[in-house]
């Protein structure tokens, strides 16, 4: 069995893939993942924060 390395069909695959979904996707939908990942980013770093300052203050 031969690999080639021939990375136009896959990139072909992957660019369509997303065109497909990226045109069938709402605007509103658009926006409101941008603003959950950012919801979503703030409390993950929040938790992280106080996750590290109880574990300094039990040690």
């Amino acid at each position: 069995m031969e690999h080639t390395s021939d990375n136009t069909t896959i990139i072909g695959t992957i660019s369509g893939t997303l065109l497909s979904v990226g045109v069938t996707i709402d605007h509103q939908d658009y926006l409101k993942t941008i603003v959950l990942a950012a919801v979503g980013a703030a409390v993950s770093f929040v938790v992280s924060v106080v996750c590290k300052w109880v574990w300094r203050r039990i040690k």
